[in-house]
């Protein structure tokens, strides 16, 4: 008998956020999330995401037995910035069963429309500002940091319940042996052509990090408005992001261009710090897993380029090319042997063509999918 319940308290958070961690055993790709992160981002008051959203957890058991999990999200956020009445749903773990799958697909389908959903969409974990999407194609690696990973077989289920492609998103590598170097070449004369503009090229001042960062979120919420399922990140969130990746961060791999005093666009590549936490078993920093953490970043041997954005009318002067230059020539540097440039969507011509052009290979697909409900 299946049974789908509210997974309530911290017996329930602990039993929701475990669950991929026994459906993964043995899954030589699989990347725990932190324990102590997924419990925050899950929790009313510990994350900004719940000021303007709601979600229920759901975990679903048969005989007895934990064999999937779900959450259903209400973001009041999104649907006052697209005037939608979208639910979603995320972390979405399931073993290979139709009927499990279906019965927590409903349990959320029902709780969103309930708050006045008319489509659902996902997997959003909890929205597009974090990770997000449902593998279709690149299994044979690890995901990347802040990137997701599933069962091949989660496509199936979700078609069969009735939901279909919405848009893809694409991982894009670039390595270090067959990159082109033309931009790098070229960078004396992209930045000679900006300086003529009055653009100028800076690493981010990690000394004065919180006026840096109210800024970047400027140039975010402008520069990204328009990719579907955009959500502009409130002041709150945007600092919460920026305290976690403030962590990560290498000041040459964060670049900001500015145009008299004023930033229009910036640049973001961190560690891909997902080398050393596969190795941190079942999430928990303690009692190994925070050595793991503050011996292993010497180690990690490629970036992932997080972000890459210009703001309208600053958009095909030569700034993206600089980005793309220094980032590569940074990355270099430091002996990474690659880069992911993710998520792009599948229909941004402008920045895939650019990925494209430093000879960057898609090399994964995400998903998300969506139906009227």
């Amino acid at each position: 008998m299946i049974e789908v319940v509210p997974a309530e308290g911290s017996k329930g958070m602990k039993a929701f956020v475990d669950f991929p961690h026994t459906l993964y055993a043995g899954e030589p790709n699989y990347v725990p999330e932190l324990f102590i992160a997924q419990r925050d981002l899950l929790t009313p008051g510990k994350h900004p995401f719940h000021e303007n959203a709601e979600i229920q957890k759901f975990l679903a058991y048969e005989d007895g037995k934990p064999v999937g999990r779900i959450a259903a999200i209400f973001n009041r956020n999104h649907n006052a910035f697209n005037q939608a009445s979208d639910g979603f749903f995320g972390f979405f773990d399931v073993i290979d069963s139709q009927p499990v799958a279906d019965a927590l697909l409903k349990a959320a389908a029902g709780w969103v429309k309930g708050k006045g959903a008319t489509t659902f969409i996902g997997p959003v974990n909890p929205s597009t500002n974090e990770t997000c999407g449902l593998l279709i194609e690149g299994f044979d690696q690890p995901p990347v940091a802040m990137m997701t990973f599933n069962k091949p077989y989660y496509a199936r289920l979700l078609e069969n319940a009735g939901l279909g492609k919405k848009v893809d998103l694409l991982a894009w590598w670039i390595d270090r042996e067959s990159r082109n170097d033309r931009t790098v070449r070229l960078l004396d004369s992209l930045e000679q052509r900006l300086t003529r503009h009055g653009i100028t090229i800076r690493p981010v001042r990690v000394k004065d990090f919180a006026k840096e960062a109210a800024a970047l979120r400027e140039v975010y919420n402008k520069a990204w408005d328009k990719n579907l399922g955009f959500v502009p990140m409130t002041e709150n969130e945007f600092n919460y992001l920026a305290k976690d990746l403030k962590m990560l961060l290498d000041p040459k791999l964060c670049l900001l261009a500015e145009h008299e005093g004023k930033v229009v666009g910036f640049a973001l590549a961190i560690p891909d710090i997902n080398q050393i936490l596969i190795k941190v078993r079942r999430g928990r920093l303690l009692p190994f897993g925070i050595i793991k953490l503050l011996t292993g970043m010497k180690k990690i041997k490629s970036i992932r380029v997080l972000a890459l954005g210009v703001v309208d009318g600053y958009r095909k002067l030569g700034i993206e090319a600089c980005f793309y230059a220094y980032i590569i020539k940074r990355g270099l540097e430091r002996g990474m042997q690659g880069a992911e440039a993710s998520w792009i969507l599948e229909h941004n011509d402008l920045m895939n063509k650019g990925i494209e052009s430093v000879n960057g290979k898609v090399y994964k697909k995400y998903r998300i999918y969506e139906k009227a409900i």
